[in-house]
């Protein structure tokens, strides 16, 4: 995935009070789309340091956190060994490197990494493999900003124009929505977040 030499080097002081909290209001927006998660298993992709799943860990089954960066693993475990959770798992893997047909499960949300992303629709495409039938993605991530200028990561979606590619690689009933805006949020210039929510 792009940029993990980045999270590599800032994987211990990465919980910040701004990412725990934007985590929070983004974890409060993907439980408003879960049915019966109680029995589900879910996988935080792209998981970082945990910080949207560990919010969610009572609401499933049990939860996956998986990363390309094995500093950030390393936090995630650490907070599961610290908390003594029995109901997770983690996994250092670079899905856009290689596929993963062992991997399953009824959810999958993903908190702000589909900007660091380099082919969006292979990955799409992957874990929609990874879904179970009936499964869902859910997609948190910045509304497209012109101000935001980087060879880093994109500079957010268009939201009809990812339902569209998603369509084409088979999922159903996508609905989306813009839940939060907040100064400063996206490198430096004022954001809005959205979800996205996708069956198989």
């Amino acid at each position: 995935m792009g940029n993990t030499d980045k999270f590599e080097m800032i994987a211990n002081r990465y919980d910040t009070p701004e990412r725990i909290q934007t985590a929070k209001i983004s974890s409060n927006a993907i439980r408003e789309y879960l049915a019966e998660p109680q029995n589900k298993n879910a996988i935080d992709f792209g998981c970082g340091t945990g910080l949207a799943g560990m919010e969610l860990l009572h609401d499933f089954k049990s939860i996956l956190f998986l990363d390309t960066s094995q500093n950030m693993i390393d936090q995630v475990r650490r907070k599961i060994s610290d908390s003594n959770i029995q109901n997770a798992d983690t996994l250092c893997f670079d899905l856009e490197k290689d596929s993963f047909s062992n991997l399953h499960a009824d959810y999958i949300f993903m908190v702000q990494v589909l900007l660091h992303i380099d082919d969006v629709g292979l990955i799409l495409s992957r874990l929609y493999d990874i879904l179970n039938e009936k499964g869902h993605l859910l997609i948190v991530d910045f509304n497209k900003n012109e101000k935001i200028v980087s060879d880093m990561v994109h500079n957010g979606f268009d939201q009809m124009e990812l339902a569209n590619t998603m369509e084409k690689i088979g999922y159903r009933n996508i609905r989306s929505r813009t839940f939060h805006t907040e100064s400063k949020i996206f490198m430096g210039n004022d954001a809005s977040l959205f979800i996205l929510d996708a069956g198989k």
